[in-house]
């Protein structure tokens, strides 16, 4: 059975740039129904496909003052939309003391904004780039950019997925 879903999914390869997480979804179709055993029939272990993910989740935590600049940085390199939450956190600087009316108050949540973004993987890194050098001021607090691999998106309107999505 590993020959038929190795030749079935190089099959059907051939046309998606080689990368074989793209079929993942639809595992049923090479006759299993675990994408382990999908990349088993390839000789590959589930953790060793994570670099073909086509689609990339973006989460940075950044100073809300910054936030305009990094949405015309995200702009500059060509990304279409992103999504923004307002914040409360802290990381190493732990907080800081504020007088109100005389009285001392620590304050251990700080505003933070959450930008998130899908997009493809190939651009990626310059939207990294893009957000880090928009965000930096160089003092603690400026934040954090998590990266993650996203499985499937679908536009809801339409039904498109993958990519056609973003």
């Amino acid at each position: 059975m590993a020959d038929r879903v190795q030749q079935a999914i190089h099959r059907k390869m051939e046309s998606f740039d080689a990368n074989p997480c793209y079929f993942l979804k639809n595992v049923k179709e090479f006759g299993t129904n675990s994408a382990s055993a999908c990349l088993a029939g390839m000789g590959l272990r589930l953790g060793e496909a994570e670099s073909w993910f086509l689609m990339k989740k973006i989460e940075a935590i950044i100073k809300p003052f910054k936030l305009d600049e990094v949405k015309e940085a995200l702009q500059e390199v060509g990304l279409q939309g992103i999504t923004v939450t307002e914040a409360k956190g802290f990381g190493r600087q732990k907080g800081h003391t504020e007088l109100y009316r005389g009285a001392e108050y620590v304050v251990d949540f700080l505003p933070k904004v959450k930008v998130e973004v899908v997009l493809a993987d190939e651009n990626a890194d310059a939207v990294i780039e893009a957000i880090r050098n928009a965000a930096q001021t160089g003092r603690i607090g400026d934040g954090k950019i998590f990266v993650s691999n996203v499985e499937e998106v679908i536009r809801i309107r339409t039904g498109e997925t993958g990519v056609d999505a973003i």
